[in-house]
């Protein structure tokens, strides 16, 4: 029977040595990325508990389903830095830090803020969709759920967190974290817990569109090799 410390190597070895050589060539520098999104986070924080910038809060970085598609298309970016007001500042700052500073480190800034942003639009754009299914639907939303401030990193979260483990074969980890937001969602069928799993969803097409590029090109190199020309997509 293999030992913990070895089923802690298979599962989270190659994850622990990227972060900690970025960690170490470069220290805090190393995810520069994920330090503005916190300080961006914490200064969104206190301007929405001002009375004088909590319009301008809501006006760039909170997303309702009722509101015009296109004006929640272009708060989405804004809005996963936006900490939700009935839920402890602390720990969506904790959630940017650590998941999207090993993102980062991980897989750079800009593949972290693609997958963070296509995780978060997934759950903004589910939201429609929710509702126009209606509550009798599995799927489905109330009515009233069109009028909730849909805000905060939590969908980029989960989403990032399936990915880095997908990218360095942390799968057990990854099944747990599946399992949880299921487990999540059906014990708590609300906005939040179906707009996770609408961010799995959407993550998980992202890696089965690589895959399927991956062997596209891995085909047209054995071709090319064996002098039969390319197919050409």
């Amino acid at each position: 029977m293999r030992s913990a410390a070895a089923l802690a190597r298979a599962e989270w070895g190659q994850l622990w040595s990227t972060v900690r050589g970025g960690l170490v060539a470069k220290r805090w520098p190393a995810a520069p990325m994920t330090l503005g999104a916190v300080c961006l986070t914490a200064l969104f924080q206190y301007l929405q508990n001002q009375s004088w910038g909590y319009r301008f809060v809501q006006d760039v970085g909170s997303v309702r389903a009722e509101d015009p598609l296109w004006v929640s298309v272009l708060r989405t970016p804004l809005s996963l830095f936006v900490p939700a007001l009935d839920l402890p500042v602390w720990g969506a700052l904790a959630q940017v830090l650590i998941v999207l500073g090993i993102a980062e480190i991980c897989l750079g800034w800009r593949s972290t803020l693609a997958i963070g942003y296509v995780a978060t639009l997934a759950g903004t754009l589910y939201a429609r969709l929710g509702i126009a299914l209606g509550p009798d639907s599995p799927l489905g939303l109330p009515a009233s759920d069109a009028q909730i401030v849909d805000n905060g990193p939590s969908a980029a979260v989960v989403g990032l967190a399936v990915y880095v483990c997908w990218r360095h074969r942390a799968w057990w980890t990854a099944g747990v974290v599946v399992a949880l937001m299921m487990i999540e969602a059906a014990m708590k069928p609300n906005l939040a817990g179906k707009e996770h799993l609408a961010a799995m969803t959407s993550v998980a097409l992202v890696v089965v569109a690589r895959w399927a590029f991956a062997a596209v090109r891995h085909r047209d190199t054995e071709r090319s090799g064996s002098g039969v020309p390319p197919i050409r997509s």
